[in-house]
């Protein structure tokens, strides 16, 4: 299956529903709510100049026929990970509405913001890490052509409890795999 997705500047009418991603624990999901941090910070970021920068980005995840406006299904970023005083890589991450979950648009979604990132940037690296219980992003980031590279254990700390995470990664010549 090979959904139709694709990746475009977040807008204004965009915020409501990228909200929910943070902003409602049912929305967000048993791996994406880490308490009601900073409410209104998405809002606040796009009306100080937008949601992408040299630092990090945000990009909306629309499903549908090409040519059309298609739906809102959720968002894709990226923020700067120094790996030294000469090195950088992307660490990415992505959330996706309920309705849209279990479709294949995370795998496309990934792909194509690595592919992205890729051609619009000169970093080797894009990382990515989820939770050891989060099976169905391991699977997304692997069809994605992420690869596992191990456990960081007791890295993330959610719901009361410091959890380990697996770690991905896509270097440039994977795409050329």
């Amino acid at each position: 299956m090979d959904p139709s997705v694709r990746l475009r500047p977040v807008t204004e009418a965009d915020l409501d529903l990228i909200e929910l991603l943070y902003e409602d624990p049912d929305e967000a999901g048993v791996y994406g709510f880490y308490g009601y941090l900073n409410p209104g910070a998405l809002r606040r970021g796009f009306g100080e100049g937008g949601l992408i920068s040299d630092r990090h980005g945000r990009l909306s995840v629309v499903a549908g026929d090409p040519g059309t406006a298609g739906e809102l299904v959720g968002e894709v970023s990226w923020h700067e990970v120094r790996k030294g005083p000469t090195s950088a890589c992307w660490n990415i991450g992505i959330g996706l509405l309920v309705r849209a979950r279990g479709r294949g648009y995370g795998t496309r979604a990934q792909r194509l913001l690595a592919e992205y990132l890729f051609a619009h940037t000169q970093v080797n690296r894009i990382e990515a890490e989820t939770e050891t219980g989060n099976l169905a992003e391991q699977r997304a980031l692997e069809k994605a052509g992420f690869t596992r590279e191990g456990i960081l254990r007791g890295a993330c700390f959610r719901d009361g409890q410091w959890r380990d995470m697996v770690s991905y990664s896509m270097i440039r010549s994977d795409l050329m795999a």
